[in-house]
């Protein structure tokens, strides 16, 4: 979840001022990571969640604001579009029956947001990007009344000075253009936190890089964009131009994106932090009073508010995280690659594959990214984004395999080693690995489910896609993972 920020016109005195004190949080960093200040009693595991608002049409319909203060719970905010809203759980264990118990609150949360969305005459949809979401329905309009989105929305315009060129090749071809980020708002997600020690951050960050693509591949539940079939994910391509601030000058000459997977395993947290400071211009230079060396000298833990806020303008598929709670700093990864959906049972088997991956990979002796290029681990990105289960992923050792194989004979018997050793209860680990188990044994994800639903429709697209969106909630609501549905 973004920081709010007031509305405000930019100076250059105020980038070079920002510029200055970033430069100083990162020293201040530095210097925090060398005194090891921070908290690591145990590894805590959180989450967001973002959903999609439609109406009884399975439209989109702009109502956070009403919908939101129907809620009227602390937990829910508002995202980019009027058509979106976000969930945050809390940081908490997974020992024990800890994942269950998460799984059944989220429900619990989703089921009162949705009772209280209807008074609003709307309905809640868990879905990677909105089948039935429109060109016309994205646009400056219809960003959400939160000034940091349209201050957002200005400095990323003024960086690319022309408008966001939308051109995404897969099944169909889109190519369009936009005035605004808002075609981000089609991009709906789940993002999983897990705070870990610095001294292991680097091995974890580059464990969730390394599978990051089968994740992909086994959660794919993005096909559609305004009216065309794309890829299994498209939310990823989409997500990575909507927020480019490159005209295309500027790509050519190798000028890195905001959206971004990286450029090499790193041996420290700082490489990330620093990689951010040293490429990427300042999008919304705001400085606060505080000086993170004096708090530092005086034996308080700075917020290192500038390094921060830089930090969430830069959109990392694997986010560095720093934060600050009752006075304790720690730091976290932020897997941010997930779609949201289909159903709450499958955000938690996906949440399961990921914890229990990263309770393995990143104590190995011999750790896998070792033996693996970074770019193979990007193409393979790239590869389980466009085609789901189908794709074929490089793993060391193995070679080039179909992904639904990787996972079955290898990820999973490694995911159920680690929740074993996170103490989560056998016959809960084994009901959630089993519905990633059993996704790569039907081939079907939230993706290919709704493809196949379209085409049984047949006849006009978008009447098509409406129809598969309410067969699709109806679903969701049913708790049942989409290898399950019938079609």
């Amino acid at each position: 979840m973004g920081r709010d920020v007031p509305v405000v016109v930019f100076s250059r005195g105020d980038r070079r001022k920002y510029r200055e004190k970033v430069r100083r949080c990162l020293d201040v960093l530095a210097q925090m990571l060398r005194e090891s200040r921070f908290d690591f009693e145990r590894p805590l595991t959180g989450l967001e969640i973002e959903l999609n608002i439609v109406d009884a049409r399975g439209e989109a319909v702009m109502r956070n604001a009403q919908v939101l203060a129907a809620i009227e719970r602390p937990d829910w905010a508002t995202e980019l579009g009027q058509f979106n809203i976000e969930i945050n759980i809390e940081p908490r264990e997974l020992g024990g029956d800890g994942a269950l118990r998460l799984e059944n609150d989220i429900r619990a949360r989703l089921n009162h947001a949705e009772e209280r969305a209807r008074s609003q005459d709307a309905h809640l949809a868990l879905i990677g990007i909105l089948p039935t979401l429109r060109e016309q329905d994205i646009g400056e309009g219809t960003l959400s009344a939160n000034p940091r989105y349209r201050l957002l929305n200005e400095q990323i315009f003024a960086a690319r000075g022309e408008d966001l060129h939308l051109a995404i090749d897969g099944v169909e071809r889109l190519d369009t253009h936009a005035d605004s980020i808002t075609p981000e708002a089609a991009c709906t997600s789940v993002q999983l936190h897990l705070q870990v020690s610095p001294e292991t951050f680097a091995a974890h960050w580059n464990a969730a890089q390394i599978i990051a693509a089968p994740q992909v591949a086994a959660a794919a539940n993005s096909p559609y964009l305004f009216g065309k079939e794309l890829h299994r994910e498209t939310r990823m391509a989409l997500f990575e131009q909507a927020t480019d601030t490159r005209p295309a000058e500027l790509k050519t000459q190798g000028v890195r994106p905001r959206v971004w997977f990286g450029e090499r395993w790193i041996t420290s947290v700082f490489d990330l932090f620093e990689e951010n400071v040293s490429y990427f211009p300042a999008l919304l230079p705001l400085c606060e009073t505080e000086d993170p060396r004096v708090e530092l000298e005086q034996g308080r833990m700075p917020e290192l508010h500038e390094l921060t806020l830089h930090n969430g303008t830069i959109y990392r598929w694997n986010r560095p995280v720093y934060a600050v709670v009752n006075g304790v700093p720690h730091l976290r990864v932020e897997n941010r690659v997930l779609p949201a959906g289909p159903s709450v049972a499958d955000i938690a088997a996906n949440a399961a594959f990921y914890y229990g991956l990263m309770r393995v990979l990143p104590y190995a002796e011999r750790p896998e990214w070792s033996r693996m290029s970074f770019q193979a681990a990007a193409d393979n990105l790239a590869t389980a984004a466009r085609h789901g289960l189908d794709a074929r992923l490089y793993w060391p050792g193995v070679g080039e395999v179909p992904a639904a194989e990787l996972i079955l004979r290898r990820l999973l018997p490694m995911a159920q080693e680690g929740l074993a050793a996170w103490g989560v209860d056998g016959p809960v680990a084994d009901r959630l690995l089993g519905i990633i188990e059993g996704r790569c044994i039907t081939g079907r994800t939230g993706a290919s489910w709704q493809v196949e639903r379209v085409h049984a429709h047949g006849g006009d697209r978008h009447e098509a896609l409406r129809a598969m969106t309410l067969e699709y909630i109806e679903r969701m609501h049913s708790n049942e993972p989409v290898h399950t549905w019938d079609v």
